[in-house]
Formats: C-alpha cells, sequence, structure tokens
C-alpha cells in the first residue's frame, strides 16, 4: 500500500511523518511530516501546528506558492499572490519597452482588466507527496557500476514521476533527492500557466539601494510585488488567453498590518532551493578554491560589458537586465561565501570533524567493515575533481556566457535531429513542422542578447582557455594551433562577426527561408561548436562517473555520521515546501557593533542624501514622510514607519518571496534576502551570525496606499 500523503487533505496515519528523522538540530527548514517534532509551541507559536499542516483539512501550507525559482503566498481568495520585486523582474523586463518602461516607473493596475501577462513566470502548488525511497534504491541494489546506477537512478525517479501524472493528468510530478543517495519523495503539484502583474513598485523603491545594498544590513528595499493567478473557466491550468479567470486558492493568509516587535516570534513556509550542509569537508574545499572564485570573477567581468554596452542605450539596458541582475547577486552571494568560509574555518572544522568521524569507523568493528574505506574513497574522488576543476568550470561556464555559441549549439543539435531521417521528402517535413518551435528557442537566446557583450565575453574565455595546463588543458586549443590569448581572442571573436546567427532577423529570413536553405547552410561558429561538443561529450561521461561514485559515497556519509552523532539529520533544503522558525532580532556582525532589527523611512531618506544613484527615490516618499502622512503604518517605539525586517529564521535561495508570519500565522512581511554574513548559509548555520531580511508589511502598505494609490489591491487585501 502507497503511503500518500495529501497537502491540505492528509492521511491522518501518516501525520507523525514518513521520513523519519528523530531528531531536530539547531538550525533547520523542516519538512511538513516534520513540524511536530520542531517545537513551535514552545519556541513561541500561538496557534495549533495544525493550522499549519493539517492532516484531513486545509491548512496555511495550501496558501504556500512557488513562484518560478521563488515562493510566494495567496493573499486573497481571488488568487492574489505577494512575492518579491526581483521573483518577478523578469517578466516586467520583458512587458517593459522605452515606451512603457514598468521596470523603471512600475506597474499598477486598477481592475482585473488592466492585468497583464507575467510572461515567463509559472505558479507550482504542492499537491501531494510519498516516500518513494525503497523503490528508487530496490532499483540499483545490484549495481555497482557508477554510470550505472546513476543513469538507473535518474530513470527510476523519471518513470515513477511519469506513473504519476498518467494517474492524475492535471498535476506535474518530481521525485526530488533528500539526501544523496538515500532517500527519494515523489512531489505532486498542480501548475498555473497564466500568471499577471497586478501591481509592480518602482524601480527606485523594489531594488533601492542596488548592488550596494545588495546582501547587506541595513536594508530599505521595497521589495514586494503583486501577481494573480489566472485558470480557464472551468477551473483547469492553460495558458494565457482573455477568457480565463483568477484561481480560487483553498486558503489565503491574513495580513496583519499592526507588523511585530523585536523578539516577536514569527516563522516562514516557502521553497529553500539548495543548502549543502552534509557534505565533507573536501566539498568545501573545491567550492573555497575552485568554484566560488572562479564564478564570481568571471560574472563581475560579463556584468562590466553589459553595462558599458546598456550605458547609453536604454533598449538595450532593458534587454540586458534580468543577466545583470542575476549575475550581480550569484557574485556577490559567492563573495560572502568565501568571505564565511575563511572568517570561520569552515574547511578546517570540516576537517577535523571528519577525521573524528574516521576514529569512529576505526574503532568499531562492524563499521569498520562495512565503512572502513569510506573517508579514503571520498577524499580519492576529490583529488580526482580537483586535477581538473578548471577545465570543468571553463566547460560549465561556455554556452551560459556566450549566447551565439548556444544559438549554433540550438541549430547543430536541430540540423542532427533532421538528419536522421534519410528520406529527403520526410526530412523536409519535419523541418516544415519544427521549425516555429526552433525559432521561438533562437529568440528566446536573443533576448538577453548583444553581440559586443558577446564578443567580449568570448575574447576573455578563450584567452583564459589558451593558459589552462595539464590536466586542465582544452583539446579544442591545440586542435586549431592557439598560441597566445589574443590569438585563441580572435579566432572566436572572428567566428561569431562571421555567423549569421548574430542577427536573428536576418537567419530567419535567410537560412530558415528553406529546408535546402537551412541544411546547406553552415559556418565557422557551427563548426568550432561540433567540434567543441565531441570534446565535451567523454568529459561529460566521466562526470557522470563521478556522480554515481558519490552518490554512493554520500549516502553511506550521511549514514555512518548520523551513527557517530547519534541523531538524523534535517534533509538539505532541495526546492521542497519546508518550514523555519525563530524570532525578530538583531545581531552583531563585528566588534563593538549592534544591528538593530528594523529600518525606517528616515534611514532610507538618509541614504539617499548620500547623492549615490543607487539611494535615489521618489519625491513622494519624502513628502509624506516629512508631513507625517504615516496612515495606520506607524511603529510607536520607531517613531516611523518600518521598513526592513531582521530575524534569525534559516533560509537560502528559493526562500525568496516566502512569507513570513507572526505566532498567529498572520502575514507580516515578505522574505527578500539574507545579510552578508548568511550568505555561508547553504554550508553551515549559526545563531550568532545567521540572519535573514525581509520587507515589513507596514512599509509593503505605505508605499502601496500613501505613495503608488493603489487602492484596489489595497480594497482586495481587506486591511
Amino acid at each position: 500500500m502507497l503511503n500518500i500523503l495529501k497537502v491540505g487533505v492528509l492521511s491522518t496515519i501518516l501525520a507523525a511523518g514518513i521520513f523519519n528523522y528523530s531528531a531536530i538540530p539547531d538550525e533547520g527548514m523542516f519538512p511538513l511530516s516534520e513540524l511536530s517534532r520542531a517545537g513551535l509551541k514552545k519556541a513561541g507559536l500561538k496557534i495549533s501546528e495544525k493550522d499549519i499542516y493539517n492532516p484531513g483539512k486545509v491548512g496555511l501550507v495550501d496558501a504556500l506558492v512557488q513562484v518560478s525559482g521563488c515562493s510566494g503566498s495567496f493573499v486573497s481568495p481571488n488568487g492574489l499572490i505577494i512575492t518579491n520585486h526581483h521573483c518577478a523582474f523578469s517578466a516586467v523586463q520583458l512587458a517593459s519597452t522605452p515606451q512603457h518602461n514598468y521596470l523603471e516607473n512600475g506597474f499598477v493596475a486598477n481592475s482585473m482588466e488592466q492585468e497583464i501577462e507575467a510572461k515567463g513566470l509559472t505558479i507550482r502548488i504542492t499537491d501531494s507527496y510519498e516516500d518513494v525511497s525503497n523503490q528508487v534504491l530496490d532499483a540499483v541494489a545490484t549495481i555497482t557500476d557508477p554510470i550505472e546506477r546513476i543513469d538507473m537512478i535518474n530513470k527510476k525517479r523519471a518513470e515513477l514521476a511519469k506513473q504519476a501524472e498518467e494517474q492524475d493528468p492535471t498535476i506535474k510530478a518530481e521525485v526530488s533527492e533528500m539526501f544523496i543517495g538515500k532517500s527519494y519523495v515523489l512531489f505532486r503539484y498542480k501548475t498555473i500557466e497564466d500568471v499577471r502583474l497586478v501591481y509592480i513598485p518602482r524601480q527606485d523603491i523594489g531594488e533601492f539601494g542596488g548592488e550596494t545594498d545588495n546582501w547587506v544590513w541595513p536594508r530599505h528595499t521595497g521589495d514586494f510585488s503583486f501577481l494573480r493567478a489566472y485558470v480557464s473557466p472551468e477551473g483547469k491550468s492553460a495558458k494565457y488567453a482573455k477568457e480565463n479567470v483568477p484561481y480560487k486558492p483553498k486558503k489565503h493568509l491574513k495580513i496583519n498590518p499592526k507588523g511585530v516587535n523585536e523578539n516577536d516570534f514569527v516563522f516562514i513556509l516557502g521553497y529553500p532551493g539548495r543548502t549543502f550542509r552534509h557534505r565533507p569537508s573536501q566539498y568545501l574545499e573545491y567550492q573555497q578554491k575552485f568554484l566560488l572564485p572562479y564564478t564570481s570573477t568571471l560574472y563581475d567581468f560579463q556584468n562590466q560589458q553589459m553595462h558599458n554596452a546598456g550605458k547609453d542605450d536604454k533598449a538595450t539596458e532593458l534587454a540586458l537586465a534580468t543577466r545583470i541582475k542575476r549575475n550581480a547577486n550569484v557574485m556577490k552571494n559567492y563573495r560572502g561565501k568565501l568571505k564565511g568560509l575563511h572568517n570561520i574555518g569552515l574547511v578546517e572544522s570540516k576537517k577535523k570533524e571528519d577525521a573524528e568521524l574516521a576514529n569512529f569507523i576505526n574503532n568499531n568493528p562492524e563499521l569498520k567493515k562495512q565503512y572502513g574505506t569510506l573517508m579514503q574513497d571520498i577524499d580519492k574522488h576529490y583529488q580526482i575533481v580537483f586535477q581538473d576543476a578548471e577545465k570543468e568550470l571553463w566547460y560549465n561556464n561556455i554556452y551560459s556566457g556566450i549566447r551565439t555559441l548556444q544559438a549554433a549549439r540550438l541549430a547543430n543539435g536541430f540540423k542532427d535531429a533532421l538528419m536522421k531521417e534519410n528520406n529527403a521528402s520526410k526530412r523536409k517535413e519535419l523541418f516544415n513542422n519544427n521549425v516555429a518551435n526552433f525559432q521561438k528557442q533562437l529568440a528566446a537566446i536573443h533576448e538577453g542578447f548583444n553581440l559586443q557583450v558577446d564578443e567580449n565575453i568570448a575574447n576573455q574565455m578563450f584567452a583564459q582557455a589558451v593558459q589552462l595546463k595539464d590536466g586542465n588543458k582544452l583539446p579544442f586549443v591545440e586542435k586549431h594551433n592557439l598560441k597566445t590569448a589574443d590569438q585563441a581572442g580572435k579566432f572566436i571573436t572572428n567566428a561569431i562577426k562571421s555567423s549569421t546567427l548574430n542577427n536573428q532577423e536576418k537567419f530567419n529570413a535567410t537560412v530558415l527561408k528553406s529546408a535546402e536553405a537551412f541544411f546547406a547552410y553552415d559556418d565557422d561558429l557551427m563548426k568550432f561548436q561540433r567540434d567543441l561538443q565531441a570534446e565535451i561529450t567523454p568529459f561529460a561521461a566521466e562526470l557522470k562517473r563521478r556522480d554515481g561514485t558519490l552518490n554512493k559515497l554520500m549516502a553511506d556519509y550521511v549514514a555512518v555520521k548520523e551513527k557517530f552523532q547519534s541523531k538524523n539529520f534535517i534533509p538539505d533544503a532541495n526546492s521542497t515546501l519546508r518550514l523555519t522558525f525563530g524570532n525578530i532580532k538583531g545581531y552583531s556582525p563585528v566588534d563593538a557593533t549592534y544591528m538593530e532589527p528594523f529600518t525606517t523611512v528616515r534611514g532610507l531618506i538618509e541614504k539617499g542624501n548620500s547623492g549615490d544613484p543607487e539611494f535615489q527615490y521618489p519625491a513622494a516618499i519624502k513628502e509624506n514622510w516629512l508631513s507625517k502622512n504615516f496612515g495606520n503604518y506607524f511603529q510607536k517605539n520607531l517613531n516611523d514607519v518600518p521598513v526592513n525586517i531582521l530575524y534569525n529564521m534559516d533560509t537560502t535561495g528559493g526562500n525568496s518571496g516566502s512569507p513570513i508570519m507572526n505566532a498567529y500565522g498572520e502575514l507580516i512581511g515578505v522574505n527578500f534576502d539574507r545579510a552578508y554574513d548568511a550568505t555561508i548559509n547553504d554550508f553551515a548555520w549559526n545563531e550568532a551570525y545567521s540572519r535573514s531580511i525581509g520587507v515589513d508589511i507596514r512599509y509593503v502598505l505605505w508605499i502601496a496606499d500613501k505613495i503608488d494609490n493603489a487602492q484596489y489591491v489595497i480594497k482586495e487585501l481587506g486591511v
């Protein structure tokens, strides 16, 4: 019999949990099944835990949504969703033009008819889940080859998801790995494809502080936005259409306009992305030596090129805005992680912890028999990883950085697929039937494309390629006899310049005008991409072999470490629905300082006085503040409207847009960031320095009411 749990209609017999995590760590992103063990009532929760997650009935979890890679929550019975400004950013960018620049000027709908399509955004709602660990692991019980093992695990996960979707065509299914190689859970999601922009604050509110303030406290950013979910008149998921109607959620959150005070209990529900806390020291060493410095340096260079391209051209600036924002966010996050790794000496402390684990194994004959070579095998695995880490990073970033190379890969892939058909007339028919979809994919690549940016990034990466030595050497460098950085740069930039793929309109008109023209077309960029893919393919196979090896090693590592520490761990975050809780609380990031947990409009204005363009704000904010037009959003002990709040909850990427709730389950803010010292959270959490940042609901309401006159939204929120 399957152990199926329904979110909102959950089997009472399984309320104790299917994941069997017996002990609660100091930090925690708790799966729904573990809420009864989290100590919520003792921590300060005033409502019943069943009001959050209620077997057999609707709970607060039913108000939670995943907004593409972010979180969000329903705040009205008519499908109104609150999330972050940066979560809606890409959709606002796509809706913006130089004539209607919603990114810069914001967007306020005054009726449902005025709401506009949020292109690229989808909504997912967790419907149910079940433990499928036995089905997955039984499939690999007799497999020892690493590649076969990882292939079979992925195949079984796909099979289980497909079976679930066949059983219920209204859902999308996904098997998530809770612990590497150890436990797997099948999640079923309801998907909503028609999402619309309702209210987006201006850029100088939603992005106030820009990259200067990103990952920084004190913060004064109005990082919020309102969307609406729509479905077909029959209540089914449907693509954008005028006749669609607002979605009716099972549950929506009540907003408390009175907010919170310092030390108040708060909790968050959301979809945290990825954490890596149950990894050995060598994993952190790889992050510190290779991935974090390489990626942050590369993204810094890419952003410099994109800023230069857009500084005198508004259309180019808009086209590149999302790429810049994503790069900048990752770049600062990675640099924060590097700072944290060095400051707390995490690699060294992990090495000590792993050495103690090795002693524990060796001193127990039964464990030594089962895990005797585990720690040596882990070290051997990572020594291989370290030997060609630079090559792997170069391969991993070459396509994401160079859009024309992406286009060449797409064109070659399309051509290869067509050429598998030997019959010429059928091949032509296949081209005609699929060319429109190919053009759509090509258009997506060109959305964030600028030729000069592409050439500059390509020049930089190929100059680096020539300098790679020993196990990191790239075969194409020798094949094309590239001796110097200048020679390598010219090689790729000439290929990009001469390719028709650098101009989508021209490519569509000349190359895609007929099957014959497409089959006949080739250029130096497409030829190079085929060569590149030929050398990446065997390396990718080697990486898959390593993944298969690591899959088994990490399963054993977690299993024996749980014995060593006499507790079962909460699984790392993996974009599944979790809860975390804590208090509104400041902290001391360095000696002789204390960061208060609230910022105010006064602080925002003070930043604006610096003259820094990133601290510009609408004049109406100062006008209303000077006239003390605070409405009901004033906090007496602050003598001001609170803007952002600080708390010691355990969050990571993916928690952006998560609702912050008080002890009564009422929405009092929206999570959007972490303090710089807390970027290390993905590897290790500590109450002393792990702080997350949210926008206070009182600031959201004050901006909506007094600055943007978004009365349509205010009325629907019922405040």
